[in-house]
């Protein structure tokens, strides 16, 4: 039977295009929360979220008051002003954030005015109602929603399992104290694009209604992000559904169950709020005009906030030089170019001069899923951007230890598999786990993962459609990833390939600690699958042949970067007889390990910190283990060289690139076009999370419950689906640790390159000259760096990577 897609009114599909996804917490990545909103400038978008639903975009006026003279200079303010041409002095500005907070009229939502009507004040607000109501089905929904969907068509079925349930819920009506609401949802109509448009219709269809509709998806943000989530999924398989607009309806449902309520009331008190409603939808421009004027010194402020990182930064790179290598470097490590990468980069180079170490993503270029042979269970191990081309199977048994292990985890989760069986397991292990909890206290031990766990030496076999690769495809595969990576010549004896990965103990958003490139995973997979292509004798001779010579003594040792200690662990035994390499490994360690505990805080013991930092990683209670990726400021594409010599603060994203060495600079477009938008992302989210915690962020880390085992967390037992970071991953208790400035990218290439390939782009282009990010050539020989667009110029059709293509994100 073919399924018909509901007939949605464009106000409401053009409200829903504006809602980012999130992904789910067993595979979580950073996303820039304003994704959907790239083709407006930031600042229109502001202001326009704003006076619909009081959030913010920027920090409070005591923020930049605070980092007036400490950190903002004199020059850095000015540059500003003339940058942007604002006809203010430095007298006026400062003035301005003397002055206090000013409450702006703003958008309110028909159930947010009955809240304010008087006969509510001592009942429960309908706001919160409505939150609670429609969250608490939604978590159940998306938990077992194979048992929802099994007889029904899933393009309709959240609204309409949402309406089943309501209408079968007297309680709303005894709980809310509005007799005669419970007849009002029994009358809605059972498809959700007919309820859109009966609403539509019952107010006339206003001409603003998509950014009403949008105000109403600020309500359940972080659930209407779910919802995008999964469309995001399905797009990869050409499904259409519109969840994100099943959503809507649900929240128009009860606005419209309201409206109908109240206006069989208002008709016999005189009661004016419909009237008053009526009004907003003609006075919303002049409210957003209102909040745009209200920002624009605070915009003025957040660019010199900017400036006082950037100006040195571009001093700094001004006056690099780069000096070429001539001899075969002793040891090549390819780090992710995660900025948690930089400070160990930098203390494995202090090593010994003959170390070169490189940048590139995490997932090292190639499109995995990950699966164990004879499980059925698919891990995506690329970027969120991309769906995964290859699947990765490691063959034969893992050991005794990991399957007993695993099998334990395994029917764990299964026992909670059912709404029925979940309380009474929760009852019969309730004082299990209190042992388990105690056990946890006395002997803490490093976190289980049921699925990493399993990935050991084995083998990988690599297919495609259920096709086994063959030696000629591999061979492809592994010359791709060498080329993007620039690693195409003078290899060194020993070429460690590190993904990087955290370590912590009781933490619902562990994975947001792990590697964004590989899908919210560590990277553990990714590098062994390549350095067993790297090592393969027969792939070898097929990279001989296309020009690729890789000498008989160079050996491709996979590894991994824990972010949350700094240890370094290689898989294997190809570093057992090379102590002079292990010893370097060790000391680039204590040295970094020492410059990360500067940061953190509560370090107990400098002397043992090896010991404590592991303790920490272990320490169920810890919530503040590490930093992750706060305070990132830059993306950084050019030769390590040019960048060895400097101390860029554990702030900047590092990956490698010499363009003269870049044939049609494909290259170059595959950076620009997958992780210079990843970093992006990265960079929004910590931004977002920061300036509006209340609708980007988590809230507080020791309130969170998690929704449907891996969806996402609630803070506390309700409420909206919480997204993004939680307030203790970006503040100490007593001041932020991340700096909410957008990410400026310098690119080692000519500006008239760079501006080509984002021509071809329309996504790079939008965040360009809307003010989404800053983008620079750098010329390194005369020190040049300038803007490398004309922001002028008109996009073009995207060209955003979709499929698994390697492109070294």
């Amino acid at each position: 039977m073919k399924t018909v897609v509901p007939d949605y009114p464009q106000s409401v599909r053009v409200a829903c295009q504006r809602i980012a996804p999130v992904w789910p917490l067993d595979q979580s990545i950073a996303v820039n929360p304003w994704w959907e909103l790239r083709d407006q400038p930031i600042e229109d978008v502001a202001a326009e979220l704003q006076a619909l639903g009081q959030v913010n975009c920027l920090m409070r006026r005591e923020y930049y008051r605070q980092q007036w003279q400490a950190v903002i200079k004199p020059e850095h303010l000015q540059a500003a002003i003339e940058e942007r041409n604002e006809p203010w002095s430095e007298e006026q500005l400062v003035e301005f954030l003397s002055q206090p907070e000013q409450v702006l009229p703003h958008w309110h939502n028909y159930s947010e005015l009955l809240d304010a009507l008087p006969d509510r004040r001592r009942k429960i607000s309908w706001h919160d109602e409505i939150v609670q109501q429609i969250s608490q089905f939604c978590g159940l929904y998306f938990q077992y929603q194979h048992y929802f969907t099994e007889h029904q068509d899933s393009t309709v079925a959240l609204y309409r399992n949402w309406l089943e349930i309501t209408r079968g819920d007297v309680g709303i009506e005894v709980l809310t104290a509005a007799h005669g609401l419970h007849r009002q949802f029994e009358q809605l109509p059972d498809d959700p694009a007919l309820l859109c448009h009966e609403f539509m219709e019952a107010l006339g269809c206003p001409e603003n209604f998509a950014d009403y509709a949008f105000a109403l998806l600020l309500d359940i943000h972080g659930w209407a992000s779910w919802g995008a989530y999964q469309q995001w999924q399905e797009a990869f398989k050409s499904v259409n559904n519109d969840w994100v607009a099943q959503l809507l309806a649900i929240r128009m449902a009860w606005e419209l169950a309201l409206w109908r309520h109240n206006e069989q009331q208002a008709a016999s008190t005189g009661d004016r709020t419909q009237q008053r409603f009526f009004d907003q939808f003609s006075q919303m421009a002049s409210i957003r005009a209102h909040h745009q004027n209200q920002q624009s010194m605070l915009w003025v402020w957040q660019r010199a906030l900017e400036l006082s990182y950037q100006l040195p930064l571009q001093n700094m790179l001004s006056n690099s030089t780069v000096v070429p290598r001539e001899s075969r470097p002793l040891l090549q490590a390819a780090f992710c170019i995660d900025v948690r990468s930089e400070p160990m980069r930098r203390a494995l180079e202090a090593q010994h001069p003959d170390i070169e170490t490189l940048g590139f993503a995490g997932f090292f270029g190639l499109p995995l899923s990950y699966r164990q042979s004879g499980h059925s269970y698919q891990r995506p191990q690329l970027p969120g951007l991309l769906a995964p081309a290859i699947e990765a199977v490691q063959t034969g048994r893992p050991s005794r230890r990991l399957t007993l292990k695993n099998r334990h985890a395994h029917a764990q989760a299964e026992s909670f598999a059912t709404p029925s069986a979940s309380f009474g397991m929760v009852e019969m292990l309730g004082a299990v786990k209190s042992l388990s909890l105690l056990g946890s206290s006395l002997m803490p031990d490093s976190p289980k993962h049921p699925v990493n766990d399993m990935c050991d030496m084995r083998p990988f076999v690599l297919s495609k459609q259920g096709r086994e690769l063959s030696i000629a495809e591999l061979t492809d595969l592994a010359a791709t990833v060498l080329r993007h990576m620039g690693l195409t010549e003078k290899f060194a004896p020993v070429v460690l390939l590190l993904g990087h990965g955290s370590e912590t103990s009781n933490n619902p958003q562990a994975a947001s600690l792990d590697c964004g490139a590989c899908g919210g995973q560590t990277g553990e997979v990714n590098v062994k699958v390549l350095a067993q292509l790297l090592n393969d004798p027969a792939i070898r001779r097929g990279l001989a042949a296309t020009g690729l010579l890789i000498p008989a003594d160079t050996r491709f040792v996979a590894g991994l970067h824990n972010t949350t200690t700094d240890n370094i662990h290689c898989y294997g035994d190809a570093l057992n007889t090379n102590s002079d390499i292990t010893s370097l490994l060790t000391k680039a360690t204590a040295s970094a390990q020492h410059q990360r505990a500067a940061t953190l805080p509560g370090i107990k013991d400098v002397k043992n910190l090896a010991s404590e930092l592991t303790r920490r990683s272990r320490n169920w209670s810890e919530i503040q283990p590490e930093w992750g990726l706060a305070n990132n400021a830059a993306f950084i594409v050019a030769p390590r060289a040019a960048t060895r010599h400097l101390n860029l603060q554990g702030r900047t994203f590092l990956h490698d690139y010499d363009w003269h060495k870049d044939d049609e600079y494909k290259t170059l477009e595959l950076i620009m076009s997958g992780p210079m938008i990843v970093t992006n992302w990265i960079n929004l989210q910590y931004y977002a999370s920061t300036v509006d915690n209340r609708l980007y962020g988590s809230g507080n880390k020791l309130l969170h419950n998690v929704v449907g085992e891996h969806i996402g967390v609630f803070e506390g037992n309700g409420g909206d689906l919480r997204i993004g970071l939680a307030r203790q991953s970006l503040h100490d208790g007593e001041k932020w640790r991340h700096q909410p400035v957008r990410l400026a990218v310098y690119i080692a290439a000519p500006a008239t390159i760079i501006a080509e390939i984002a021509s071809r782009h329309t996504a790079i282009e939008q965040l360009v000259r809307n003010g989404w990010m800053s983008l620079y050539a750098w010329d390194i020989g005369s020190g040049q760096i300038v803007p490398a667009l004309d922001i002028s110029s008109s996009p073009q059709p995207d060209c955003l990577p979709t499929s698994g293509a390697a492109i070294g994100v």
